[in-house]
């Protein structure tokens, strides 16, 4: 038989810092990740027990932004999509029924209504009429918390407030979507790289079962923990959580986002004074990491590649279509970021792309260290890091005109502190004596030049539970010691 290019035929081309009083960060609905199976044995034969990390605490100033009245968007939401005639609201198990009486494939939206970031594509996908023909080819199901979430099924990027997933009526992954575009800008709400991955999502479902093998690498890995409820450190929260949202008293207090998912898979880690997995610290990394910019209009269309990147040197060009990667059929940008997710930290991938009509099969290396380019600074899932690693500092790489102007040398190491916490394990940068402003030059002996995200994989690699490291900082000029707190 010939083979089908799901593409062409498809498409025509945490919290937050306490300020008196218990705020909860309605932040993107999504973050964290899922190791493979391998690294999921250490939960298998013990319950893990955390006592800290349990408040993820930072500042609203620093966050993404929310809604000023979250229990009224909350609310209001749900009044005007709990009778919606296309969208199930909230409502997975009769989703997955429908899904298997009509044989539709089922579209979950998942969607951390509060949240700012990418309200501008969840209107457009909710309302738009241009979509209306299209989802009516899918049964569509819209969640709003991760209260109950089946972690078994559920896999994606848990740092977006919008995300979606496409299913079997049998739960077979079809694909997955998020977009890192809507989520920078709330105001964006292009839906065509959606429109692209549904087209192309509705071609893989008319072809299934007979097409299972080509989606066996968007399945998901096990899963020590069923729903986010059975995590310690959501489970031993002060208030606990239900499985459903308390619509009789704050809705937004009783939701459960899903960064908070992430943030107890790695507390786990730290509790047991356990190296922490570049998958958790890393996830679901961006086409970008490996030098491919995707055209946020396509189902996954290469917009650029990085000169000397990986992408470069296994011959990716501008105007490639991305095909499939090590036989999964692609459908979006985040399918293309689950395959990287699910990758070894030294792996070479076989890409096939379309160009110009013709098929090419690309080899992607992998070399030891590619996830640290990975640029995971704007992630929810990052501020608890920012407590395990400098306790509660905000840092950012000084440019090369700054180090100019304050002498100092373009390939060394020179963190300009940016933010200090004030409260909880936040505040343990602050107690140890770093300032606003000081300029970290060497920490654990570190002097080279990295990027914010390249030391936390560093220095959590090293350091698989607490210690106090030896650091410099220049403050007005003039070099202090200090001790440096892992958490």
């Amino acid at each position: 038989m010939p083979r089908l290019d799901p593409v062409r035929s498809a498409t025509k081309e945490g919290w937050v810092e306490r300020f008196g009083s218990t705020l909860k960060c309605a932040l993107g609905y999504l973050s964290g990740s899922f190791t493979n199976s391998r690294l999921m044995k250490s939960f298998r034969y013990s319950r893990l027990l955390l006592a800290v990390c349990s408040l993820a605490w930072i500042s609203t100033s620093l966050i993404a932004e929310t809604v000023k009245d979250r229990e009224g968007a909350v609310r209001g939401d749900k009044a005007k999509m709990e009778n919606d005639a296309r969208w199930l609201y909230n409502d997975l198990e009769s989703g997955f029924a429908e899904a298997k009486r009509t044989n539709k494939p089922l579209l979950v939206v998942l969607r951390c209504v509060p949240c700012l970031a990418c309200a501008g594509i969840d209107g457009a996908v909710m309302d738009a009429p241009l979509l209306g023909p299209l989802l009516d080819e899918f049964v569509c199901v819209r969640l709003i918390n991760a209260n109950a979430l089946d972690l078994t099924k559920f896999q994606f990027d848990y740092d977006l407030s919008f995300s979606a997933m496409i299913f079997a009526g049998d739960g077979t992954v079809i694909g997955r979507f998020g977009s890192w575009t809507h989520q920078k800008d709330p105001s964006e709400k292009s839906v065509d790289g959606f429109k692209a991955t549904l087209d192309a999502a509705l071609l893989l479902h008319r072809g299934y079962p007979g097409n299972a093998a080509n989606l066996a690498g968007k399945q998901p890995v096990a899963s020590p923990f069923q729903t986010p409820l059975d995590i310690p450190l959501i489970a031993n929260h002060d208030n606990p959580y239900g499985r459903d949202l308390d619509w009789q008293g704050n809705v937004v207090k009783s939701c459960v986002h899903c960064h908070q998912i992430g943030d107890g898979l790695k507390a786990a880690f730290r509790e047991k004074s356990e190296l922490l997995p570049l998958r958790l610290i890393y996830p679901m990394p961006a086409p970008e990491t490996v030098g491919l910019s995707v055209a946020g209009d396509s189902r996954a269309k290469v917009d650029e590649v990085a000169p000397g990147s990986a992408a470069a040197a296994a011959g990716f060009q501008r105007g490639d279509e991305i095909v499939s990667v090590d036989g999964q059929w692609i459908i979006s940008v985040a399918d293309i970021a689950w395959a990287l997710h699910q990758s070894d930290d030294v792996d070479q991938m076989v890409v096939e792309v379309n160009r110009g009509g013709q098929r090419h099969m690309l080899s992607l290396e992998l070399a030891e260290g590619w996830r640290m380019k990975s640029d995971i600074a704007r992630r929810v899932g990052t501020w608890p890091m920012r407590a395990m690693v400098g306790g509660g500092m905000k840092m950012e790489d000084l440019s090369d005109e700054e180090r100019q102007k304050r002498g100092l040398d373009k390939d060394g190491l020179a963190f300009q502190i940016v933010h200090v916490g004030q409260y909880g394990r936040h505040a343990a940068a602050k107690r140890a004596g770093f300032l606003k402003d000081d300029i970290l030059i060497e920490v654990d002996g570190i002097t080279e030049r990295l990027t914010e995200s390249q030391y936390f994989g560093i220095l959590l690699q090293r350091h698989p539970g607490k210690a106090s490291l030896d650091a410099v900082v220049l403050r007005k000029g003039k070099r202090v010691e200090l001790k440096f707190p892992m958490q």
